[in-house]
Order: C-alpha cells, then structure tokens, then sequence
C-alpha cells in the first residue's frame, strides 16, 4: 500500500520511550514532547475517569505550547493505571511499594486502563477512549519478587512490571491489546487519529516517508 505523506505535524505528549517506541515501530513520523500535567487523583474517582482526565489533560498542556503557530498539529496524550483489588497501582515509590504492588498481582488477574487522547489544532476537535486489557500472572514466590526488584525494572512502570521486558516471563494470559499495557493502545489510537483526520478533511497518512 503506498500512503500520502501528511503535511500535518504529529506530537506524543509524552516522555516514555515504551510509548515512542511503539509509534516508531509502527512507522508514525512524529516527535515527542514530556508535559508536566498534575496527575494527582481526586477523591472517588474512577480508574477510567482519572486516566481519561490526565489523558486529556497531557494532550491540551502540549497543545498550548504548538498553538497560533500555523498549520495542522495533532497531539495525542496517554496515561496507564494498573487496577488490581480495586486498587489503582502507578508507579512505585519505592523498593517496598513495587514489592507491595507485585504482591497484589501475583497468583492473580488484574487491568491495565490506558486513557488516549486525540487533540487537534487550530479547531481544537477532540476525541479520546480508555483502553482495558485483563492481564494474568502466575504466582510468585518472594524471592521471585525480590530478585526481580534488584533488576530495577519495575520502577517507572504502572503496576510495577514490564510486559515487554522481564516481567513478560511471570505473566500467562493478556486479554485485550498487548500494546495498551506497554501504554498506547496502538489500534486504537490509530482508530482516534483517523476520525480526527477525516473531520478535517486530510486524507494523507502519519507516515515517515521512508516507509
């Protein structure tokens, strides 16, 4: 298949390399932009509600920073939760934290939430979703935990593992999209950016050109 290259400018509200990989990989022409939106939780709300919001609220802090500089910008934002008990897991603080939260996932089946959010510029047109996937581990022994803990991996990730890295090995069924427990639900988005683009009347892919 052979796509038109967009003339429309592409920015990930975001400074994880696990989210910029999978845009790279998936040949998007884009760059990427951390934020410094206030992620704190309000009071009773919701796993999807809260990572929708922050979502939302990445993508219109990066927003501020492209608008009334002319032509087509589309920014998209990403926030992922692990929901385990009902209880929403982030990322560990700490060695005790991350050992506290893969106690809570062991043996057991938890989500991932994924809030996506799709902004464009200059209309200001949004759209936005929040992925689930049911994630398994099996059960693991304390040393297992620990050891684990010593590689530092868990730190800097929701629920304090890697599907993608060594924490993959503990893990024994995914319902729903892989990607969206790295942390960019990768159909989807392309789903969001698609109705974004024909909104606007564009037609031309998100594509390097070299691809």
């Amino acid at each position: 298949m052979i796509f038109e290259k967009s003339e429309t400018r592409l920015i990930l509200a975001s400074g994880s390399p696990r989210r910029t990989e999978i845009l790279r990989n998936a040949g998007f022409e884009f760059e990427a932009h951390a934020t410094d939106a206030d992620e704190s939780r309000r009071a009773r709300e919701s796993a999807a509600t809260y990572v929708r919001r922050i979502a939302i609220a990445k993508a219109r802090a990066a927003a501020e920073k492209f608008a009334g500089k002319g032509g087509r910008t589309i920014v998209i934002g990403a926030d992922t939760v692990v929901l385990a008990n009902d209880k929403i897991l982030g990322k560990p603080s700490d060695v005790k934290d991350a050992r506290r939260m893969l106690r809570l996932l062991s043996g057991k089946t938890h989500r991932v939430l994924t809030g996506v959010a799709v902004l464009s510029l200059p209309d200001g047109a949004e759209r936005h979703h929040v992925e689930t996937t049911r994630v398994r581990f099996r059960k693991m022994s304390n040393a297992e935990i620990d050891d684990y803990i010593v590689t530092g991996e868990p730190f800097g990730k929701a629920g304090a593992y890697a599907i993608q890295g060594i924490g993959g090995r503990y893990i024994t069924q995914i319902d729903g999209c892989y990607f969206n427990v790295v942390g960019l639900p990768l159909a989807r988005l392309c789903k969001l950016l698609a109705q974004i683009q024909e909104r606007a009347g564009e037609n031309g892919a998100l594509l390097r050109s070299n691809r």
